[in-house]
């Protein structure tokens, strides 16, 4: 059995989850709305602020090997939907690079990252989008949501723009990640 999916969810204070006839879970709470749809070899109880998960063996739609998986899959989705309603989702990155800058008007976020020509791209409305330019300090974009799964994809594509590169440390990148730095082909040779 997955360890993740024995693990019970603790359904904080202003937070409803309902479970439909056809194993639909919607989760409502201060930040949003979230929906998952379950696979049926797993079932869903709710009891006194709590969420269990449970494998049903009757379900012979799937193999053992892949209900296990859902088991912990279904459990960690759930989750991180009701931390999502209850406390949201925050990612911060930073644009390290001579003349790279960003900037928004609601969810359309404009970029210039030393292409010929700036990088427009419009956000879901689900996410709210803060950027800061300050003095010599590097431009950021602060993301917000309820829902992490789509916060990741956006990030993911934002950084598509402009991968950190390993010799200068330019590009896109989170708040606190250290880039692995390579010396230039001028440190090998001697």
């Amino acid at each position: 059995m997955s360890r993740i999916g024995k693990l019970p969810i603790n359904i904080p204070a202003g937070v409803t989850v309902n479970v439909s006839d056809d194993n639909v879970v919607t989760v409502k709470g201060k930040e949003g709305e979230l929906k998952q749809a379950v696979h049926p070899s797993i079932k869903i109880n709710l009891s006194e602020g709590q969420m269990t998960f449970e494998m049903d063996e009757t379900n012979d739609t799937v193999d053992a090997k892949q209900r296990h998986a859902f088991h912990g899959l279904y459990r960690s989705l759930i989750n991180n939907m009701v931390i999502g309603v209850s406390e949201g989702y925050t990612k911060q990155m930073e644009l390290v690079g001579v003349g790279y800058r960003v900037s928004n008007q609601g969810n359309l976020v404009e970029f210039a990252l030393g292409y010929t020509h700036p990088i427009v791209i419009q956000l879901p409305a689900e996410i709210k989008v803060e950027t800061k330019s300050e003095r010599n300090q590097n431009p950021q974009i602060i993301l917000k949501s309820c829902d992490k799964q789509l916060l990741g994809q956006v990030c993911a594509k934002i950084r598509t723009f402009r991968k950190p590169e390993p010799y200068k440390g330019k590009g896109i990148l989170f708040i606190g990640e250290q880039i692995r730095r390579k010396s230039g082909k001028s440190a090998g040779a001697k």
